[in-house]
């Protein structure tokens, strides 16, 4: 068990937690079987404390009893299907009513955190020291808007820069991208306007911008609040249009390069070490030189082709079975396994560390890979 120190402990509402969380890792991103998000819990209520596990099993909650935590944060779901029963004899049932009992929320970010920007595997990736990483099978394009406001002349810098501050103008690797013209604009204030132009009764033509950019889907409530909020017209003139063409492409996995090729012996050898496994499964030739990594934490054999597709020379992930790694072979592919725990262990670190940037205690759960898994030991090589 251990803890992070960032300074003097607050508290936050559990909505406002949610809600950084889900600019992370936004909900949309998870795959349709999955159900990430609050499971447990009251959203109005204050945390100060967070015990951080990897599954929410009976010994993590008794562990978020005993340390006094009001939420239970963990990358893998407690309930994935309509639960009938909440029950003692069976071991969720004894994890739900231990939570409830206890007043412990309990929020889990499982598949949309395996394809969010520095989740799961960009930390898996970083781990293994990967150079020029991106994601190994693309899954979709993030939705986007392109989001355009009328401002009159004088005001279209000061509105264009809180609009990019809260998220928007993000084109690939180019932030505070915007498109602005010059025009007239006209309005007729009527009985009970409180024109910032013109008069009652009286038409006016101003000169005005016409001001728009991109966003994202989870930044477009915040630009179009910091946008309203900055404007100087009464009423806001201003569209919102849904793009076929999307954002920034969301992807499983991650592909990249090492600084320096090295044998697949010596890969496995620093793989262990990195990842803090002992033990590790193989398959491929001790010999073969690997340079190109693909990866994927958890179970990741299905995307063994994409892998190969990739030009990688190995791929690392969890939960391979006998049939994978012979199909790996047949591919030309080397293949580590380091287990489902081995290839996710690392994001706990992580959502420790989000979790005190919010202003509360963070507490780690020192869970232990207690799934026996076939392995050679790496020591031997």
């Amino acid at each position: 068990m251990g803890r992070y120190q960032w300074g003097d402990y607050m508290s936050i509402r559990c909505q406002s937690f949610i809600k950084a969380m889900e600019q992370w890792a936004p909900l949309s991103y998870a795959e349709e079987w999955d159900n990430p998000g609050l499971q447990v819990g009251d959203r109005q209520k204050e945390i100060h404390k967070v015990l951080v596990a990897l599954t929410p099993d009976e010994a993590a909650a008794e562990e978020a009893v005993r340390v006094g935590a009001d939420m239970l944060l963990t990358h893998h779901p407690l309930i994935f299907k309509p639960v009938k029963q909440i029950s003692s004899d069976n071991a969720l049932g004894r994890t739900l009513l231990k939570l409830i009992r206890n007043d412990i929320n309990f929020y889990c970010a499982h598949t949309n955190l395996d394809i969010a920007a520095g989740g799961v595997n960009d930390v898996l990736a970083a781990a293994l020291g990967l150079q020029q990483v991106a994601p190994l099978a693309d899954i979709a394009r993030e939705i986007c808007y392109k989001v355009v406001v009328y401002v009159p002349a004088g005001y279209e810098e000061s509105v264009r820069q809180v609009m990019c501050q809260a998220g928007a103008g993000f084109v690939g690797n180019y932030s505070n991208c915007t498109f602005q013209v010059r025009g007239m604009g006209t309005f007729l204030p009527t009985e009970g306007c409180k024109p910032f132009l013109g008069e009652l009764g009286r038409m006016e033509y101003a000169d005005e911008y016409r001001l728009e950019t991109i966003v994202p889907q989870k930044a477009l409530t915040a630009v179009i609040q910091a946008m309203e909020k900055v404007h100087p017209y009464e009423e806001v003139a201003y569209d919102v249009f849904r793009l076929e063409n999307g954002g920034a492409k969301r992807g499983i996995g991650r592909v990249g390069r090492l600084a320096q090729p090295m044998s697949f012996a010596e890969f496995l050898t620093f793989t262990g070490k990195q990842l803090q496994c002992p033990h590790l499964a193989y398959q491929g030739a001790l010999e073969k030189q690997i340079q190109t990594v693909a990866l994927c934490g958890g179970s990741g054999v299905s995307y063994l082709r994409a892998a190969q597709k990739a030009g990688a020379d190995v791929y690392v992930t969890g939960d391979v079975k006998y049939h994978d790694a012979q199909a790996a072979s047949e591919l030309g592919l080397c293949v580590v396994d380091a287990g489902h725990f081995g290839t996710e262990r690392l994001i706990v670190q992580t959502l420790a560390e989000f979790a005190e940037k919010q202003g509360v205690e963070a507490v780690i759960f020192e869970e232990e890979d207690y799934i026996q898994h076939w392995h050679n030991d790496i020591a031997a090589l």
